[in-house]
């Protein structure tokens, strides 16, 4: 599951057999793992798995829109990611600095997922909150160390087909705490449902402990810079290989690219909801169906951004993900029928795996190995910061119009990022087509 040493013979990702071998390493079951200990909690603290169970319990569509703010940490996990480059975990530090990092946060999204199980938002908020609070910053905490593993592990060009099968763990953690959250709540309440959730943290907990340590690049700079060093560096040595210009502008356009997939994310609960879908259609057409679709949208991309490259495909899956939002327009005036719901879930689920894994290529392009944890934690805080925000208030942008003309002006906030494209484009470049054993 580590790189191979310095001085190994150089192995070629290019073409089918490259693909192959790409996807065919032990860093992939691996990661499929960790994606999927990433996957499963994000519903649940996040998005809408909580955001149903809120208006499931009566809350109005502006609480639940700010409530969802609780999850910020995700966005700012670029704070303390030094740290997790920096340091190892002091309780189990015996596991080496990015597992021992994994093991802790890992625990602490499990037991923050048995809190909330014990929550009763219809009695008041500030308890979940709370605990909202507390697992959103070990999910984030998950997720840098296990970017930061999954950079370490592989060389440049096989981090598509990783960012692949990682996606495939993440959305198959996202069926089971939505689809499968959604049914055991709608038979046995949401408490069954978060208990579940949490007991299955042992899979990724399992895999944290069964995986190696990965093998530090020789150039290690992080160990030799001080505690406030190692909050700065990452960042100056950021600016220091892309320049001030160009590196503002690659943070811009990595801010607005997921801009209309995640302004809508808040509200996508309560719109099924409110469209007249029951629990169990919403688990079953966006949270088993939609997510299959999701997987092979990111497999598309893997194998896209190996075949042709980044690039281009960037293009490609900022126009898909804007577009898509366009289907729920079709959902908004077809209410109620199922087969409306359909087609809005394969547009936005396809695209959106599809755009995922094209967008890890690129950020894992743009990382310096020496700060994996902290560079790449700022590019996925930055892709997700913005439309989080707006989400936040979404709900009183949907009040005071309505869903059709909430979902046409995202799909509009695609012009910027495909203009910054155009600027970029001869200033980016794909990734070499051979690499070290991963």
């Amino acid at each position: 599951m580590s790189q191979a040493s310095a001085g190994a013979k150089p192995t070629s990702y290019k073409g089918w057999a490259g693909i192959k071998r790409a996807f065919g390493t032990p860093s992939a079951l691996t990661m499929l793992f960790l994606g999927f200990g990433s996957g499963l909690p994000f519903l649940l603290i996040a998005s809408m798995t909580l955001s149903t169970r809120l208006r499931d319990v009566g809350l109005d569509l502006g609480s639940i829109g700010l409530i969802s703010l609780a999850s910020f940490f995700y966005l700012l996990k670029f704070l303390w990611a030094p740290l997790i480059d920096r340091y190892v975990f002091p309780l189990t530090a015996f596991l080496g600095r990015r597992r021992s990092w994994l093991l802790a946060a890992q625990l602490g999204v499990a037991i923050g997922l048995v809190a909330l199980a014990f929550t009763r938002p219809e009695l008041g908020v500030t308890s979940l909150v709370t605990w909202v609070l507390f697992a959103s910053f070990a999910g984030a905490t998950q997720d840098s160390a296990v970017d930061a593993y999954r950079i370490e592990i592989a060389p440049a060009a096989a981090q598509a087909a990783l960012a692949a099968t990682y996606t495939l763990g993440y959305r198959v953690g996202l069926i089971v705490a939505g689809a499968g959250a959604l049914y055991i709540a709608e038979f046995s309440g949401w408490r069954s449902a978060y208990l579940w959730m949490s007991g299955l943290m042992v899979l990724p907990i399992a895999a944290t402990l069964l995986s190696r340590e990965p093998v530090a690049p020789e150039t290690t700079v992080i160990r030799k810079i001080d505690f406030v060093g190692a909050f700065w560096q990452p960042f100056s040595s950021f600016f220091s290989t892309n320049g001030l210009l160009l590196g503002l502008s690659l943070l811009l356009f990595v801010g607005l690219f997921k801009f209309p997939d995640q302004v809508i994310g808040v509200m996508a609960g309560p719109f099924y909801l409110d469209s007249g879908y029951t629990k169990a259609d919403i688990a079953t057409v966006s949270k088993l169906y939609g997510v299959w679709t999701g997987i092979a949208g990111a497999f598309l991309g893997g194998f896209c951004v190996a075949a042709f490259g980044f690039r281009r495909m960037l293009a490609v899956a900022a126009l898909a993900v804007a577009l898509s939002n366009l289907a729920f327009m079709l959902m908004a005036e077809h209410p109620s029928e199922i087969w409306a719901f359909y087609a809005a879930i394969t547009a936005d689920n396809l695209s959106q795996g599809f755009a995922g894994t094209v967008l890890v290529a690129f950020m894992s392009s743009l990382t310096n190995r020496n700060f994996t944890a902290t560079q790449y934690a700022l590019l996925v805080s930055l892709a997700n910061l913005p439309g989080k925000f707006i989400g936040g208030v979404s709900g009183y942008i949907v009040e005071a119009s309505s869903y059709s003309t909430f979902f046409l002006l995202s799909a509009m906030t695609v012009v910027p990022t495909l203009l910054l494209l155009a600027w970029l484009w001869r200033r980016i470049k794909d990734p070499v087509v051979s690499g070290e054993s991963a």
